[in-house]
């Protein structure tokens, strides 16, 4: 699944050391950290910015269980159903590609209004969608948001805070977007009975879609992009506003001084540097981790749970029930990947997740093909899912995100990040618009077994490519992976 793409750890400062990663810090040390800051503007702000993450899950999960009810309602076939799940994804990556642009003309402030606002359209179009065409249409213009909130939800929360506590809010981020996937098998859940149920799980979008609009325009521009426009008083009335509450530890020329650095690095950076001998291997790296994180199957789980708990003979309401679950997990386990990453290793969790995935893949291959585990085990793909879940959730899920922030040079960062977000959007698209039809042409066991086998090779990657970056400096990460090869 996917979670965001502007995880940047604090920027060195001539003379300085670097300061080692916070995204993984315990989220104990990053409320004791909030607290210390005594900012309730930091916190409302981000909150705010946060609804976008929230967003993000809600319309990924959401669609798992209204596709039950959309398939007979609509008369939906298996084309169709994968149209309807993966058009979403066609608009989520026009939308990140639009939004680095927006982010920088219109203000990061004012693209995160747009995107509530056209959350809010796309969420009553689908609502009242006569057919599926117009169905279809109306999910590629949520796409256009939810590809907008996946950029710029914790592109601002970044900009607005902390050196010490940036890296926890952005895992606050990466916690709404697993907490609205639950949330909607929540709101899935509480309609499955209700007359129109699939109508009302889609609508229910538009309540934090216009508290997204509304919200952001209450919070200012972040100091980074008014900096840009040169408005640098103004830039330095935000930080003093925002780090009020930090007293002698406050810096806030320290802040402007870094914001004027990274401007000029990346002024002088082009994205065809990342083509370049040196850099070509940490392109490489970022694609793969980007790709692999969905061609493991990640979102056939988010979209299509119910529809897999029903083809082990339960009802609808059942499947629906069950997939709440999965969402619990997900979200559990997010926790205790940011509990443990700094303290186990980005590695260490990576490698291990994706061999709990993959064996998890593989019982269901086995499950769904033997007769007998179908009619004595119904239990076992349950289990199995959750295991898979939970493996992404400490592993493939945050590592992704948290790893291609930290193996780029600044000055490539984040057009690095864009070409790696572009590619994990698209490897989306393809898994989710060829799930249900790979189960007609190779049997759902096959598909399990052929996500099995991707596995296998995504962890042969990880293990021959990908570096441990815990507690190492951006300099140390880079001089490794950028020496020659012997």
């Amino acid at each position: 699944m996917n979670d965001n793409p502007s995880e940047h750890r604090p920027e060195q400062r001539q003379g300085r050391p670097q300061e080692p990663d916070q995204g993984g810090a315990s989220i104990t040390s990053f409320f004791h950290e909030l607290r210390q800051t005594n900012s309730g503007v930091l916190l409302r702000i981000s909150a705010i910015a946060a609804i976008g993450g929230l967003l993000f899950g809600y319309d990924t999960g959401v669609i798992s269980g209204a596709l039950l009810y959309i398939k007979d309602d609509l008369h939906a076939g298996t084309q169709a159903q994968q149209w309807i799940v993966s058009t979403l994804l066609l608009g989520a990556i026009l939308g990140a590609v639009l939004s680095g642009y927006l982010a920088d003309r219109i203000s990061r402030k004012y693209t995160k209004v747009i995107s509530g606002i056209v959350y809010v359209i796309g969420a009553l179009g689908c609502a009242f969608a006569v057919n599926v065409p117009m169905l279809i249409g109306f999910r590629f213009v949520l796409g256009l948001s939810v590809g907008t909130a996946s950029f710029v939800a914790p592109l601002y929360i970044s900009e607005v805070s902390p050196p010490r506590i940036r890296g926890g809010l952005v895992s606050f981020n990466q916690l709404a977007i697993t907490s609205g996937i639950l949330l909607s098998y929540l709101v899935n859940f509480a309609f499955k009975d209700a007359a129109n149920n699939w109508r009302w799980m889609l609508g229910v979008a538009v309540i934090p879609g216009a508290a997204l609009a509304i919200g952001m325009l209450t919070v200012p521009h972040t100091p980074r992009w008014l900096m840009e426009q040169h408005r640098e008083d103004d830039a330095r009335g935000v930080l003093q506003k925002l780090r009020e509450g930090d007293g002698k530890d406050s810096d806030v020329d320290g802040e402007i001084d870094e914001i004027k650095d990274a401007a000029k690095s990346e002024r002088s950076s082009k994205l065809g540097d990342l083509f370049h001998g040196r850099l070509r291997p940490l392109l490489w790296i970022g694609l793969g981790l980007a790709i692999f994180q969905q061609f493991v199957g990640i979102n056939t789980v988010i979209y299509y749970a119910p529809t897999i708990l029903a083809d082990t003979g339960l009802t609808k309401s059942a499947s629906i029930t069950q997939t709440v679950f999965v969402g619990v997990t997900n979200v559990v386990f997010t926790v205790v990947a940011v509990l443990l990453l700094d303290r186990v290793g980005r590695r260490k969790l990576l490698l291990t997740g994706t061999v709990g995935l993959t064996i998890a893949l593989a019982v269901l291959g086995v499950y769904f093909t033997s007769r007998t585990l179908q009619q004595q085990a119904g239990w076992l793909a349950l289990v199995a899912l959750l295991v898979y879940i939970a493996s992404f959730a400490i592993g493939l899920g945050p590592v992704f995100w948290l790893m291609i922030s930290e193996i780029y040079p600044t000055g490539v960062r984040s057009k690095a990040m864009s070409v790696a977000t572009v590619a994990n959007w698209a490897a989306n698209f393809v898994v989710a618009v060829t799930f249900l039809s790979l189960g007609q042409a190779i049997t759902r066991q096959g598909t399990f077994f052929l996500y099995t086998g991707i596995g296998v090779v995504a962890f042969l990657f990880f293990l021959s490519r990908v570096p441990e970056t815990s507690n190492r400096s951006l300099e140390d990460i880079q001089q490794e992976l950028t020496a020659p090869r012997s």
